[in-house]
């Protein structure tokens, strides 16, 4: 397991992002992180000012969110933002 410190950098994130294995997705993180907040995804992304289906695409894995993205995510979960690149 890769040591993530608290606060990440955009290039550290790239990196990260890269290094992940491919069994690792963050998709599957948020989903726990999301399901154990009892929030639904459409809830969630009105938190996070996203539409409900680039959320969607994001927990499947089809989309790459950016830093930011992720931070406000992390926000609205009440999480810090390597809970959701914990793998």
């Amino acid at each position: 397991m890769i040591e993530l410190q608290k606060n990440i950098t955009s290039d550290d994130y790239s990196a990260i992002i890269h290094l992940m294995p491919p069994e690792s997705k963050i998709g599957d993180n948020l989903k726990a992180l999301r399901k154990s907040k009892k929030l639904t995804q459409v809830a969630l992304a009105k938190k996070v000012g996203i539409s409900s289906n680039y959320y969607s695409r994001i927990e499947r894995d089809e989309e790459n969110p950016s830093l930011e993205i992720l931070k406000d995510i992390a926000k609205a979960l009440k999480v810090k933002s390597c809970d959701i690149l914990d793998f």
